[in-house]
Order: C-alpha cells, then structure tokens, then sequence
C-alpha cells in the first residue's frame, strides 16, 4: 500500500486548499465589490430625490416617523386581534347562539323557555319603524355612518362621563354589543373592549348593516329571562313585537342598556321613565317630532302583570346553559336548533325550597345579618330537583348556587374524615384534641378549649376544628413517614379525594384547607355529598333528562347518553361516613334538620367571622345543601350553620319527601319516629332545640341592656325599701335578678350550652 501511495501526495493536497483560499478570497471580493458598487448606483439614484432645509422637516421626516409608529401601529393591532379573532374559529359561530329550547318538568308539564326562535323569527322590514328608529336613536344613531366603531360617539360618552364622574352614557356601537352578545362575556375588562373592538369590524365585513341590526335585535337579552324583542314584547305586552306602539317600543328599546333596572314588571315607574328619555331621543336625533312622541308621553305603557307568575329562572338559566354545552358536542352535520327538553326539576320541591328561602329571610334576616341564600336540591342520581340561586331574580340574576365561590367551613370536613377512613383510621380511631401549629398557623376550637382524646366520630359530631388538621399531618406521615412537610402531603390526599367525589374548584393548597377555608359552590358540594348514600358512588350533577326537537324526535338521553356514575369510595367507606355524619343532625351541631321518621346524615359549616353559614345534608332520597351569607362578604349576626341553614333544609326536604318511598342510608338505616311525650311531660321538660325554630341571635342589644338595668335598679330600690319598714332582726330575702337570666330565652341559653364546646367552625 505505502507503494501505491505517490510521493508527492503533501504538496498536492497543500496546492488543493491553496487554491480553494484563493478561490473563496476572490469570490468574497467580487462580490463585496459589486455591492459596493450597487450601493453607489443606488446612492446616486436616490440623490436624484434629496430633499433638504425646511422641507425635509416639514414634509419627508414627518412622514417617515408616520411610518415607523403605523408599521408598529400595525403589528400591535395584529398582536391584539390574535384573541378576537380566535373567537370566530367556529364555522357555526352564527348560529352559536341560535337556540329555541322549551323547557318540561320531569313530568312533562311546561315550565319555561329560553333562546330565540330563529325559525320563525320576524325579518326586519316587518317591525315597526317607531321600534327601529326608537333603537337607533337610544342605542346607535350613526349606525349606518361608521364602521362598526363609533368613534364620534365614544369620544362623546368619554367626556360626559369624566364630566359626570362616573358612568353616564355608553360608547359601544350596536355592532359591538352584538359582538359582546354573540362572542364574549359581560366582564368589564380592557382585554374584553379590546376583542369586542376588534369583533365589531370584522362583524361589519362579514354582515350586512341590516344583518347585524336584525341580530341585535333577536339577541339582546330583554330582562324576565327573555331574548330578542319579539320575546319581550310577548313577555311584557302579550302582542308581538310587529303590533307594539309607540309607548311600547319605547319601552322596549330603555331595556336595552339595563334590562334588570328597567324591566316593567319589576320596576313599571323606573321604565317609565326610561321609555321617555327614549321619546326625547327620537326628538333629538331627528326622526320624529315632539308632537308626535305627546301621545306616548302622555298614556305610557302598562306591562302585564306576572308577579303571580312563579319561573324558576335561576334553574332555566342553568338548564339553557347547560343544553348550548350539550349542543355543542352534536356533530357539526347536525342543523336543528328547535328543541323540546325535559328537566330533572320537581316544581313542587322548587316551590318549597323557594318559599323556605323566603320565609327564613323575611323572619329572621334582619336580625342575623343576612341578605341572601342558595340552595340546590338533587337527586342520587345527580338531577337537581330544584335550583334557587338567590333571594330575587329580578333584582339580580347571578346564580349563587352555580357561579358564586364561597368558604364551605366545616362542611368541608367530611372529604377530610373519608381521606382519613381510607388511610387506616376508623370512626372510633382515637385523635387527641389539643393544641397543633403549621408553622405560624395555630387552628383554634369554638370557646378556644379542647377536648382531651376524642373519636373520629365524637370530633366531626361536635365539628372540632383541631382533628381535622391532626388527620391531614397523620395521613401525610403514613403516605411518606419521613416527608419534612406531612401536612401538604396529606392535604394533596385530601384534595384527591375532593376531585374523586365532584369537586372541581381550584382548592388551593392552604395549612387550613381541612377546616374549610378553599371555596365551593353550592351545586358541586351538594352532589358530592350523594356519593355518601350512594354506597360510594360518585355522580355528576345535571338538569337535562331528555332532548326532543321540535318534532318530538329524541336526540337525547342522560340514562343512555349521560356519564355513568364512578365508584369513588369503597362502600363499606361511605356507609362508616354517613353513620358518623348521622350523628351530627341526631346529637351535634344540626339538630334542627333532623327529619321524624327519615335517616338523616349531613354536615354545617360556619366560616370566620361568620361571614358563610351552610348545612350539606342528605337521605336515602335526595341530597341538600343551603348557603346563607351576604353578596358583599360582611359577616352576619353570629349564623351558624345549624340555625338558619339547618331550619331551612329541614323545610325543604320534608316537601321533597311527600309521596316518596323512603329508603334506607347504608351505614345508618330506616331512621326513627321521634317518641311523642305524654302532656305533662311536655309542660314541664325543658325545651329542645330541635323543637325550637330558629330566631334572632343572642346578642343583647343597648337598649335591651338599659331596660335591664332600670329593672334591676327598681329590684334594689324595692328590696331596700322593704328592709327599712321590717324589724331589723328579720332579714328578707332579696329577690334575685341577673342580667345575663334576662337577657336570654331560655331557648336559647339552652342551644348555647349545647354548642359550647363546638368549634367556631361548625
């Protein structure tokens, strides 16, 4: 091989690179070469345009920084238009919306309906022209001028409201509030002005200004759950909306900019009003006279009466809700948007639960404090029965029993107690009750003492704060013995099996997670709680029981199409759990909600500063859960859990159990009739607080406090009297008062000696 090889291999493979080096060089200097020269040609060219002194500062720098800030203008519009336009990915997004759903009990019997009829809608050339141009003069006088902004308009409300120092006068255009109503939510957000922006002139490039004007029309929410002003008209005035006067649509287009506060049969004086600052509109903006507009001023619409008209709207809410998520999962090939659904609700529960709310506030809301309540009542297979979202639906249609977040207290405690049961521990496993810290965080019990050894069931009977958080550092232990943090640990289990039950609010990870302090909603923790007499299965809460189209065909139906239930615990689990949660309604915290001859298992919760009262309780039958508390967070007046919340859900569930077969609660039984007693020991035995219905709480108001002062200053001075006019060797008795004697019921000194020993989270 070494002879094969030429001699003078070195010098030839170093002529190589040579001549490569020489190659590379010259072509990088031709070329640099002849950019230089294309530059100089170009440098030449342009010199051909210079512009110097005073016009170049006038008229080209100008226009150059003109450029550079559009060009960036430019990209900064694109980068915010990437999220509106996002919203438009759905070929469907026209008729996203498009729903007419006629709602049935679970009996069949009409009940309500949401949606716009798109089918059978009234094209526009067919509404009256007072109706059109009371709109545009109310809403958008420049509708058919811009571009789907109003910039003249925007510029003009900016400078009555800073003039006004607050919110006076709107700028959205009418393409923007259908971009709002078809694409985005009500937030008052940057983010959400900004997509609406971006989604009105991309509306005006997809639609015609009648288009958009027609869709605006069968879209705006009405107020009284209703959509489109055909709805209204109908809802309101009993006629079609081709039919309505003058006064009418007046009235129809002050609903557009607060239906809530300006909805006649709620407020007929405030649409009133509303209905002629429309006429002085149609004046000012020209399209009729003020003699014209005298008439409507001086016979104004009567709405029609409803207030006898019971809607369970905040049920129908979450039913209409939950059909657009339903009809979402169609395939895209299906077209109907006519449809006839059969909900789960029982309107006579619904009635009983609405009425209960009511009666508890009238009675008893002033004296504690509370403004609000929510309540939902469901089935073992996850249907809710019945849905009250709030004290008044026309005064305000936020659902508290599906959107609102509030601290679950001691209700909380039971996922803690199951974790616990699958990690070893027994109803009779003994936990001491004593002082424990999480690094800075020291829980306290309610009167700030503690119970020495206690069982599982003794604790979450007398709803002690403390064992709850032992169980979370014990089960962290047993998960990881060496961990240098067993409480997260064990607060990561608890949260799992939160999940397993339904639970799907964020729970934070918190030290006082296990007594209570992450947030729930009503509905989430009401089915949660059936998995319990559900022998450890877990559903999922739902309205819908059935999907027909307008035809009668069935599209839909939870037997056969919803999700099955899930084995979340083991039942032998939850049959432990609800005997010791029987103990809470039969002997601790809830014996207001014990119900005679039902088995009855359940939980109260009762947050800081009393600020969130609840009963989460449940038979064979149904399952429960009541909320009171204020929208604005301030505390009440010392509720707890058992007094308001326990009363109620007892009202409720007695309702719910006429004509039903009672069953059983593995792990509790049949239940027992509460033994009636004889007459004279009913005279003389002290009162029970389960007989007592729940009142004012025991707090001694100032003038209460003077008047017992007074009295007892009048026993003194009687008391001395009688001594100055006896022999001064007898000494009579001093009749004896006290002030804390008086300042109570005897009802309730005897409900605070029971609960003495509760924890202030109960």
């Amino acid at each position: 091989m070494v002879q094969n090889t030429p001699s003078n291999w070195k010098s030839r493979v170093r002529n190589f690179f040579l001549d490569l080096d020489a190659r590379i060089d010259s072509s990088l200097f031709s070329s640099a070469k002849g950019i230089r020269e294309l530059y100089e040609r170009y440098s030449t060219f342009m010199d051909r345009f210079y512009v110097g002194r005073w016009k170049r500062w006038v008229f080209i720098e100008p226009l150059s920084e003109a450029a550079t800030i559009g060009l960036g203008g430019m990209v900064l519009m694109l980068i915010l238009a990437i999220p509106a336009f996002r919203e438009t990915a759905d070929e469907d997004w026209l008729k996203k919306s498009d729903l007419a759903v006629t709602f049935l009990d679970r009996y069949g019997n009409p009940i309500g309906s949401r949606g716009i009829k798109h089918n059978d809608s009234i094209p526009l050339e067919d509404f009256p022209d007072v109706l059109i141009k009371a709109t545009l003069a109310t809403e958008d006088r420049r509708f058919y001028d811009h571009f789907g902004i109003d910039i003249a308009g925007t510029a003009r409300a900016l400078v009555t409201n800073a003039q006004a120092g607050g919110v006076r006068q709107g700028g959205s255009s009418i393409t923007q509030q259908l971009a709002k109503n078809l694409f985005l939510s009500n937030e008052r957000t940057i983010e959400r002005k900004i997509n609406e922006a971006f989604l009105a002139v991309w509306l005006e490039w997809r639609l015609t200004k009648n288009e958009i004007l027609k869709l605006y029309l069968d879209r705006a929410y009405m107020g009284g759950g209703t959509f489109g002003v055909d709805g209204a008209a109908h809802f309101y005035f009993n006629k079609s909306a081709r039919d309505v006067t003058l006064a009418e649509a007046a009235m129809l287009a002050g609903l557009f900019k607060a239906p809530t506060k300006y909805a006649p049969h709620i407020n007929l004086p405030a649409a009133r009003a509303r209905a002629n600052v429309v006429l002085d509109n149609l004046v000012d903006a020209g399209f009729m006279t003020e003699g014209q507009v005298f008439g409507a001023r001086r016979n104004p619409a009567f709405a029609v009466d409803r207030r006898d008209e019971a809607s369970p709207n905040y049920y129908l809410d979450y039913a209409f809700d939950e059909m657009r998520k339903l009809v979402d999962t169609f395939p895209k090939s299906y077209t109907e948007r006519v449809f006839v659904v059969r909900l789960a609700i029982d309107t006579n529960v619904q009635k009983a639960a609405e009425d209960a709310i009511e009666n508890q506030l009238r009675q008893f809301g002033r004296d504690y404090h509370a403004t609000q309540a929510a309540t939902v009542v469901a089935d073992l297979d996850g249907g809710i029965r019945a849905m009250v979202g709030g004290r008044d639906y026309g005064a305000s249609q936020f659902n508290r029993a599906t959107d609102a977040y509030r601290q679950p207290g001691s209700s909380f405690k039971p996922y803690v107690y199951t974790t616990a049961l699958l990690n070893g521990f027994t109803p009779n496993s003994i936990v001491v009750d004593g002082p424990v810290c999480i690094g800075n965080w020291c829980p306290q019990n309610y009167g700030h003492s503690y119970s020495g050894p206690v069982t599982l069931t003794q604790a979450i009977t007398r709803s002690i704060n403390v064992v709850p958080v032992k169980l979370s550092i014990a089960i962290g232990q047993k998960e990881q013995p060496k961990a240098p943090n067993p409480a997260k640990i064990g607060r990561a289990k608890i949260v799992e099996v939160a999940r397993r039950f339904g639970i799907k609010a964020p729970l934070p990870d918190t030290p006082s997670m296990p007594i209570g302090s992450d947030e729930v909603t009503v509905l989430e923790h009401a089915v949660a709680y059936a998995t319990f007499p559900n022998r450890g299965k877990a559903v999922t809460p739902h309205a819908i029981l059935e999907v027909r189209t307008g035809a009668g065909d069935l599209v839909w139906r939870w037997d056969r199409d919803g999700p099955k239930p899930k084995q979340a615990i083991p039942p032998n689990i939850a049959a432990d759990m609800a005997g010791m949660m029987s103990h809470v309604v039969s002997e601790g915290t809830a014996r207001r909600a014990a119900l005679d001859g039902i088995p009855t298992a359940g939980k109260t919760g009762t947050t800081n500063a009393y600020r969130d009262a609840w009963f989460v309780g449940y038979t064979g039958n149904f399952t429960c859960a009541v909320w009171y508390g204020n929208d604005d967070y301030s505390p009440t007046n010392r509720m707890t859990g058992g007094s308001l919340p326990a009363q109620t859900w007892h009202d409720i569930m007695v309702a719910a159990h006429q004509g039903v077969e009672v069953r059983e609660i593995p792990g509790v039984g049949m239940g027992q009739k509460l033994p009636p007693q004889p007459r004279d020991a009913q005279a003389n035995a002290a009162p029970k607080v389960l007989e007592t219905k729940p009142g004012p709480p025991p707090v001694l108001t100032k003038r209460g406090a003077d008047i017992l002062v007074r009295v007892e200053k009048m026993l003194d001075d009687a008391a001395k009297t009688a001594n100055k006019s006896a022999d001064n060797d007898s000494q009579p008795a001093r009749p004896a008062s006290s002030t804390s004697a008086l300042a109570f019921p005897q009802n309730y000194a005897a409900e605070e000696n029971a609960n003495a020993s509760t924890p202030r989270k109960n």
